[in-house]
């Protein structure tokens, strides 16, 4: 049951304006798995770390706990379908094609603006979520483009107006 507090946080949170980003990576027997994140933030340079933070009730969570590696797909606007696909609870988010594969065997969507590769440098259980921290030790895709962002529960652009 939501109280008028959750609902409340909740509501506060959603007036946070974030960019979306697909985490994947494979089991122990190579099928891959993911989810969407929009908690995903740099935490060092030198070394070069990222965070995410993955709901413990998600599907994929217990191969994310045991994964030594996952990558960070950074999305562009028009992004949205392959965005609510991977925030499904569908079975298998990767049967619908948009994929790629990198040299480094990562399965990523097909035309993000960024993807970052990572071994998992620690993993921290905080609330009901576990903050995965990732080295980066490759970044084989930055392209040009307008991301997918994310405010007031519903996927948006940014304006150019100024620029």
């Amino acid at each position: 049951m939501t109280t008028a507090a959750d609902a409340a946080f909740r509501a506060a949170l959603s007036r946070f304006a974030s960019g979306v980003v697909i985490v994947t990576t494979r089991d122990g027997a190579g099928k891959p798995h993911g989810f969407t994140a929009t908690s995903f933030c740099s935490v060092s340079l030198d070394p070069p770390l990222v965070l995410v933070c993955l709901a413990r009730s998600a599907r994929c969570h217990p191969v994310f706990a045991r994964a030594e590696a996952f990558a960070i797909s950074v999305l562009r606007h028009g992004q949205e379908p392959v965005a609510r696909r991977f925030a499904s609870r569908a079975a298998d988010k990767f049967a619908d094609g948009d994929l790629e594969t990198t040299a480094h065997g990562s399965v990523v969507p097909a035309g993000a603006l960024a993807v970052l590769e990572c071994d998992v440098a620690q993993r921290q259980g905080v609330g009901d979520h576990t903050l995965l921290v990732g080295r980066v030790v490759s970044v084989p895709v930055t392209a040009p483009g307008a991301p997918a962002v994310y405010f007031d529960r519903s996927f948006t652009t940014l304006s150019t107006e100024g620029r």
